[in-house]
């Protein structure tokens, strides 16, 4: 239906077509009654006759036409005169009528597809794609759907999709197992070596670095009768012994330390898979773990950090997404246009689209018309119609007039020159 401002308008352009239309039948008419008083006062030229004989046929044609046009709509002078009114009376006949008219005419497969594909998409895609400022409005209108999309999405139902998907998901299975696999598998890469020697240097670097609170501690344990020189001598010999100790570790590949680290690791990974106490060990772990409030809080936290760094990236057109995006299209835009067999797939792929779109739903969409003409209201219904096609309709009244005036004037020739 139009906007407001157009049905103005359109209201004022039919009043115009139909002051137009009625102007002429009154022309028409004040010829004939003029015609026909000049005869009457005795006037006989003849030229009255072919003027009267085209007003007359003028207003008879131009009133069957005005009775064809208002039938449409309403009862002519207010007479319910059988088949008139046949936009209100017969809206719902009419509503099925266009419905399989559009389905069989518009909507047929056959068609559809047939126009698709001389229409050559894949060309004008790839076209299109391959201009560098259509890559990016590629790029800005996906950035726009993006950030529309995530902010209508309610937090609470993403937050309880991450809780699904997420952490239920690592919370299901009981971990020891997985967990056992996955550093047997690591100690059989050799993966674990990093963390064995990670751990040989940690040791002596702190070893280096605590002298004093060893010496310390060795104060604190000493007997109080020991002399401080004692005390001194112990806590340095002490420290030494565990700086060369820890030492060796770091620098020895295959110290006794570094091999009870690496056999720890190992059964670790094996009580993992086969202890029970270690499997329940670490399942109160995982319940522990899970009930903390930081993990509880987890979904929220993931969306509202994810959604605000999506919604950033997709509005910043130097983002990386929006540069991706950018290049994604240029390149399968150019892809496109040097691939014919690409080419032909993608039209083959639309093609059957469209066909299945036609198949499938033209029927729903048959349904639709017909549906919601039948919900109008019909005075509101015939209004309406007759406000979109009311003024091409005067000219009916118009052509019936003028035609109606050229036919009697030609029959009146006609029928003098025979007789």
């Amino acid at each position: 239906m139009p906007t407001p401002s157009d049905e103005i308008a359109r209201r004022k352009t039919l009043r115009q077509h139909k002051l137009l239309a009625t102007g002429l039948l009154v022309l028409a008419a004040l010829v004939y009654l003029g015609c026909q008083w000049l005869q009457s006062r005795g006037n006989d030229a003849s030229w009255l006759g072919y003027v009267r004989a085209a007003a007359e046929a003028g207003m008879v044609g131009g009133l069957a036409d005005w009775f064809a046009v208002t039938a449409l709509f309403r009862h002519p002078l207010g007479l319910k005169i059988p088949h008139t009114a046949i936009v209100k009376n017969k809206k719902d006949q009419v509503g099925v009528a266009m419905a399989d008219f559009i389905s069989t005419n518009f909507l047929n497969a056959e068609l559809i597809t047939q126009k698709v594909r001389e229409a050559g998409i894949p060309n004008h895609i790839a076209n299109w794609l391959s201009e560098p400022e259509n890559a990016q409005k590629v790029s800005r209108e996906a950035g726009q759907l993006t950030a529309n999309v995530v902010r209508a999405l309610d937090p609470a139902d993403a937050e309880q999709v991450i809780q699904t998907m997420v952490l239920d998901k690592a919370t299901a299975p009981i971990w020891g197992p997985p967990l056992g696999r996955l550093l047997e598998q690591l100690i059989a890469d050799g993966k674990t070596e990093p963390l064995v020697e990670e751990i040989a240097g940690w040791v002596n670097t702190k070893a280096r670095e605590s002298e004093a609170s060893i010496v310390a501690m060795i104060d604190e344990r000493m007997p109080t009768w020991a002399p401080r020189f004692v005390n001194d001598l112990v806590g340095d010999k002490v420290y030494r012994e565990i700086v060369a100790f820890t030492g060796a570790v770091a620098a020895e590949p295959n110290h006794e330390a570094r091999q009870a680290i690496r056999r720890f690791i190992n059964n670790l990974a094996q009580d993992l898979q086969f202890d029970g106490v270690m499997i329940t060990r670490v399942e109160e772990w995982k319940q522990e773990i899970m009930a903390a409030r930081a993990v509880q809080e987890l979904p929220a936290t993931l969306w509202a950090a994810g959604s605000a760094s999506l919604i950033e990236a997709a509005g910043n057109p130097e983002s990386l997404l929006r540069t991706k995006i950018t290049e994604l299209s240029l390149t399968w835009g150019r892809n496109l246009a040097d691939d014919a067999e690409l080419r032909t797939s993608l039209d083959r792929k639309i093609t059957k689209a469209t066909k299945f779109l036609a198949d499938n739903y033209a029927p729903a969409v048959a349904e639709i018309i017909s549906e919601t003409v039948a919900r109008w209201d019909t005075d509101e219904a015939s209004d309406k119609i007759e406000l979109m096609v009311g003024k091409d309709l005067q000219y009916i009244r118009v052509n019936g007039t003028v035609v109606g005036s050229l036919a009697g004037l030609a029959i009146y020739t006609v029928s003098q020159l025979l007789f």
